[in-house]
């Protein structure tokens, strides 16, 4: 109607213009008169008819950019209702990408286009309600010809329920705490913010650090708890919990078989070597993705009993007689009550996605810098723990990863060839300006320091065959070569015109490291792990940046997963497992520790809960 309204009022203050005019229409300018108040009389007859012949049956495609890239949907009419909405192509990460199913199924069920997105998958939902318009603009009627139905009501929870342990947070901590306290004989159930489970935790690469692994015996790497304990000493300038260190460095092999054996996670049959790193030993999931850590500890967690509720944040943690007890919380505008006879586990990740904790803690850290953050990272946890007295530690440091999408801060996994060995980072000079394999945190500070504050990643076609990430990862490679951020070239001139970069100079970078790799030492930048040199094309170069990826600082613990008190007392009945927690990783976390760290204290957190009487 509104256009129809829009035309109509057009018309009429056309022909009022030309009634109140103060001299005769001359015979000049009377025919255009005539001619435009014609057209419009027919685009608005026109308009009526498609009014009262409602909207049109068919099938129409649409498309939307969400976090992962091109949305493409098919809409379905039929007797001007929605009988249908097909994803025909997308690249979100499961989990997130169930925003469209939920978007889906709430437009088929209230007939509507207007609705509200999905907390937790902003980009998600942003990317599919703009393919579902775009859908239906083709149809040429206006949005406000569907008839409104109005939707089931969504079920209503009850307004307490009683566990033996209460987890907040569903991600990789939350569901291992909550596996191995359900494996102790607890009741036990798991609270979740977002409409889906996984955290940051789905959307990584979920690699895992284990000392003295299966695949490093295979490859006669030598590697102990003690050369992985001084790693992350070393690697977070010994400001780390010794003792916090000592625990994960001990018990991270044993929780890579427990994921492995116990939990039915599959691990591919090769590792990555991260920056920090003395040694290659890190473990890469199926598919290189935490889709498989999440799906499985799920299916594990949900096989023993274990209650999920989603879409569900907790607010406030509940004392009895100095003990925590409850956990209360709201869904859906509904105040709920977890009551937990044992214990409460917090798991609620980092504060990566909350601005204002992020310049309130450093400075630099602000707006200008992207994110690979879940959304939901938001230090719910640390700030419910801090009303009780809790102590946080590290709070300032904020690690950024240096390879991520300049335009959308996502990690990006085709940049896993790096970790392999098998690239270079150059800046627009065309020339390397730091270690490929040196730490998070040292490689974001150098990509910050060049011209425009980014890196190109350049490999060849030999690289990418022998990592694989292309395949591994193809709607991500296809996304990244739709939008210009990668390109692939048969000449080094070729691919570095793309960007603008030094043609010359990078080809005599690239001899330059070639010859390092003959010689067998990088004189340089002293590269650790196998030097392979590079062949003639194709080759590939990418462009990146640092973005926001992992928050150091949180609730202060002990060796049991207690939450502490500014005066180091442990708050009874309290436990913190994950990126909530602080004093692990020091200044910079190493990459892969984080599993190792959400797996080792999440098991000590459920263990430790399910054992208070």
């Amino acid at each position: 109607m509104k256009r129809l309204t829009g035309i109509l009022l057009s018309s009429a203050m056309a022909l009022s213009l030309t009634a109140c005019s103060g001299s005769a229409p001359s015979e000049t300018t009377a025919p255009a008169a005539e001619t435009t108040t014609a057209a419009q009389t027919e685009a608005a007859a026109t308009e009526a008819e498609t009014e009262a012949a409602g909207i049109p049956d068919g099938t129409y495609e649409g498309e939307g950019t969400g976090k992962g890239g091109t949305i493409k949907i098919e809409l379905t009419i039929k007797d001007s209702e929605i009988a249908d909405i097909k994803v025909l192509e997308h690249q979100e990460t499961p989990g997130y990408a169930d925003a469209m199913d939920k978007l889906r199924e709430t437009m088929i069920a209230t007939n509507q286009i207007d609705v509200d997105m999905v907390s937790g998958a902003t980009l998600s939902s942003t990317g599919f309600l703009e393919a579902v318009n775009n859908a239906f603009e083709k149809t040429g009627a206006a949005s406000d010809l569907l008839t409104a139905k109005a939707a089931a009501a969504s079920e209503e929870k009850a307004d307490h329920y009683d566990a033996d342990v209460i987890v907040v947070g569903a991600g990789g901590a939350g569901l291992s705490a909550a596996i191995t306290a359900a494996e102790d004989g607890a009741k036990v159930i798991v609270v979740e913010k977002m409409n889906n489970t996984g955290g940051n935790t789905l959307i990584s690469g979920g690699e895992m650090a284990a000392p003295g692994n299966w695949l490093q015996e295979g490859e006669g790497i030598e590697d102990s708890a003690d050369q992985f304990y001084q790693d992350i000493l070393t690697g977070g300038d010994n400001e780390n919990d010794p003792e916090l260190v000592r625990v994960l460095a001990d018990n991270a092999m044993d929780a890579a078989i427990w994921l492995r054996d116990d939990v039915n996670v599959q691990f591919e049959d090769y590792m990555l070597f991260f920056g920090g790193h003395s040694v290659k030993r890190s473990l890469v999931p199926l598919n290189a993705s935490g889709v498989e850590l999440i799906e499985k500890l799920q299916a594990k967690a949900e096989s023993l009993g274990v209650e999920i509720h989603t879409n569900t944040a907790a607010v406030e943690l509940v004392q009895t007689d100095g003990k925590v007890t409850a956990v209360k919380a709201q869904s859906d505008g509904q105040d709920i009550t977890y009551n937990a006879s044992k214990g409460v586990i917090l798991a609620t990740g980092g504060f990566g996605s909350n601005l204002e904790m992020r310049i309130a803690n450093n400075p630099d850290m602000d707006e200008k810098i992207l994110s690979t953050n879940s959304v939901g990272s938001t230090g719910d946890g640390i700030v419910m723990a801090q009303a009780l007295g809790a102590q946080t530690v590290d709070m300032q440091y904020i690690q950024t990863y240096p390879t991520c999408d300049p335009e959308t801060g996502t990690l990006l996994y085709v940049g896993d060839v790096r970790l392999e060995g098998r690239a270079i980072l150059v800046n627009l000079e065309g020339k390397r300006f730091v270690e490929e394999l040196e730490r998070r945190d040292v490689i974001s500070m150098a990509v910050k320091a060049q011209t425009g504050g980014v890196s190109y990643m350049y490999w060849d076609e030999a690289s990418m065959q022998a990592s694989g990430v292309n395949a591994s990862h193809k709607k991500e490679y296809d996304n990244l070569i739709e939008r210009g951020i990668l390109v692939k070239a048969d000449t080094v001139d070729e691919a570095a015109a793309h960007f603008g970069i030094d043609a010359a100079e990078l080809k005599a970078t690239i001899d330059r490291y070639n010859q390092y790799c003959a010689d067998g030492k990088d004189l340089e930048f002293n590269k650790r792990g196998e030097l392979t040199a590079f062949e003639d094309g194709p080759c590939y170069i990418m462009k990146t940046t640092p973005a926001i990826h992992h928050t150091m600082g949180g609730l202060k613990i002990n060796t049991k997963a207690q939450v502490l008190t500014t005066d180091n007392e442990v708050i009874p009945g309290l436990y913190a497992a994950g990126e909530v927690t602080g004093d692990i990783h020091g200044t910079n976390r190493l990459g892969s520790d984080a599993i190792a760290d959400i797996t080792v204290f999440g098991r000590i957190a459920g263990h430790n809960a399910a054992a208070e009487e």
